[in-house]
């Protein structure tokens, strides 16, 4: 609570935090007997408690689909074994709940997954990352909810994934929508798409799988690549490794090292999930958006 995160993401950490020896109902009546003087963080309590009692299956939802995916990297793993394990992986958790999968805050609810999508999408149209002219790439699409919920603000949205159950699920969802196209891909880099093919790129969550099979840095070169000029780069979470300090450097340096530059450094915009922000812009660009507080009539620089 202390980071702000809400109920729903305080269940999912905790969760994964006691993957056994606790049950809804004790974790419910710990939330229940807590006091605080913050009357918001007293409000979380509560609702922690009664979201855990009035679906008691939550918790033992979330650490099925949390345990699918194994955040640790073997010595002798190369970069393409962790991509595929992650792959293997991301199909289990699907199959144990297609909305958990993709953001375990939503404790596995459809209504919860989308409204958490739409802030998100909020978020991003106020960036100016949509509009009726743009491609975007979305890479980690899933099972393709930003795919549905961007589409009708875009030229075209293409989402890739190294799951084939998530493209296939976001296959049947997106089944409606022409102008959007999911792909699986190998998850090594980019090399389906041409220079300067997309306006604006996206990535949510998909970065610390990234950074976990050491990819990260070759996945950035990409983006400024297939990035066109000017054009913009949302990573949402950049790693779960627990240190803003080090995602920040780290992102600002290969931002630097391959022609872009951060405009949004590890913001926490979000009320119903609680991903990092980073906004990235090819060097010397304007940024065509707003609401991000950034002066508009002068190129953007990190600082």
């Amino acid at each position: 609570m202390s980071e702000g995160a809400g109920a729903e993401t305080i269940i999912a950490r905790l969760a994964l935090l006691f993957e056994v020896g606790i049950d809804a109902g004790e974790l419910a009546q710990i939330a229940q007997d807590m006091s605080s003087t913050d009357l918001q963080h007293q409000d979380k309590l509560q609702r922690v408690a009664s979201l855990l009692r009035h679906r008691p299956d939550t918790l033992a939802l979330l650490r099925e689909t949390g345990a699918a995916v194994r955040h640790r990297r073997d010595e002798a793993e190369t970069d393409a074994a962790v991509v595929q394990r992650l792959a293997s992986s991301f199909d289990a958790a699907a199959r144990i709940s297609s909305a958990a999968s993709v953001q375990l805050s939503s404790l596995g609810d459809e209504e919860k997954l989308s409204a958490a999508t739409a802030e998100i999408t909020g978020w991003l149209q106020r960036q100016g990352f949509t509009g009726a002219g743009l491609r975007i790439l979305d890479i980690g699409c899933g099972i393709g909810r930003f795919e549905i919920a961007l589409s009708p603000a875009a030229l075209r949205v293409v989402g890739i994934d190294i799951s084939p159950s998530m493209i296939s699920i976001g296959l049947e969802r997106c089944a409606a929508l022409p102008n959007v196209e999911l792909r699986l891909t190998s998850g090594l880099d980019l090399a389906d798409f041409g220079d300067a093919s997309f306006d604006c790129v996206l990535a949510v969550d998909s970065f610390p799988y990234l950074v976990l099979a050491g990819l990260a840095e070759r996945y950035l070169k990409e983006i400024g690549r297939v990035l066109k000029r000017p054009g913009m780069a949302a990573i949402l979470n950049y790693s779960y490794r627990g240190s803003p300090a080090l995602d920040r450097s780290e992102i600002n340096h290969l931002a630097e090292a391959y022609g872009m530059q951060v405009v949004i450094d590890g913001e926490r915009p979000f009320r119903l999930w609680d991903g990092t922000a980073f906004m990235l812009v090819p060097v010397g660009t304007l940024r065509p958006g707003a609401g991000s507080g950034v002066d508009e009539e002068r190129s953007v620089r990190s600082t």
